[in-house]
């Protein structure tokens, strides 16, 4: 009976633990209504220089993921987030990847992205994209070992500084 016992314990110790809420801001939608696709068809830009605008999803192309609703700009964007959406949505939930490697939960800006080993990041303002470019590796690092602590943690409330978003647009 005790062996049962703890062979229950240990199974559910082995489990994963709930994920944390994505960041939604006042539009409503993850990532601001962004098309989390569509990063991976813009250009990236070196590291010191601006990134392209993010493309914003439409309201009537949308599907949930982690509690939130995801708007696409187009079906075979949401098509192919449906069939792998780990591989789209940004890291942290959607939080600013330099705030979780200083510890906390902060929005990410849609427009303040970077692909590092196939993984979407987003950055809170311009001046935390400049902490976050001069030590990539190691602000990861952080973050990752940040991660599992502040995950279960509720979402971000705070407004993005500086950014009102015009997705998702409606068609």
């Amino acid at each position: 009976m005790i062996r049962s016992a703890l062979a229950a314990l240990a199974m559910m110790l082995a489990l994963p633990a709930l994920a944390g809420e994505q960041f939604v801001d006042g539009t409503g939608f993850a990532v601001s209504g962004y098309d989390v696709v569509a990063y991976r068809t813009l250009p990236q830009s070196p590291v010191g220089t601006p990134q392209p605008e993010a493309v914003p999803g439409r309201a009537d192309i949308t599907a949930e993921y982690n509690g939130a609703t995801f708007a696409f700009a187009t079906e075979a964007n949401r098509d192919a987030f449906r069939a792998d959406p780990a591989r789209y949505v940004p890291q942290y939930d959607g939080h600013c990847a330099y705030g979780v490697s200083k510890g906390g939960k902060v929005p990410g800006n849609p427009n303040l992205w970077r692909i590092v080993d196939d993984k979407l990041y987003l950055n809170i303002t311009e001046n935390v994209v400049g902490f976050w470019e001069e030590d990539i590796p190691g602000n990861l690092d952080l973050a990752e070992g940040n991660w599992p602590g502040i995950e279960p943690a509720e979402a971000s409330q705070s407004p993005i500084p500086n950014f009102d978003s015009p997705a998702p647009v409606k068609e």
